[in-house]
């Protein structure tokens, strides 16, 4: 279990690293599109990281999480790219 401890050590450094990254994207990005796919892809990377730790401590309340969390954000994300091309959320 040490090995695969250092593996999801490496994996959540990766992702948060990634996380910092896109997150500068949501501050510059150029068009509305360009900053909702920058949310978009954070609250993926977020999800992954809740995944990452709900296997590292084989929770299955944080896998639980990670699934509502991103049914929330596919809804959300819909709802945000209909307002910016139709001017209406429903």
């Amino acid at each position: 279990m040490v090995e695969m401890r250092g593996l999801f050590d490496i994996i959540l450094i990766v992702m948060v690293a990634m996380l910092i990254w896109v997150a500068t994207r949501v501050f510059r990005g150029n068009t509305p599109v360009d900053r909702l796919q920058a949310s978009d892809l954070i609250t993926t990377l977020v999800t992954a990281i809740i995944g990452v730790v709900g296997l590292a401590q084989q929770s299955t309340v944080l896998i639980d999480l990670g699934i509502a969390l991103a049914a929330f954000s596919f809804i959300g994300t819909l709802a945000v790219a209909r307002f910016m091309g139709e001017g209406k959320v429903f």
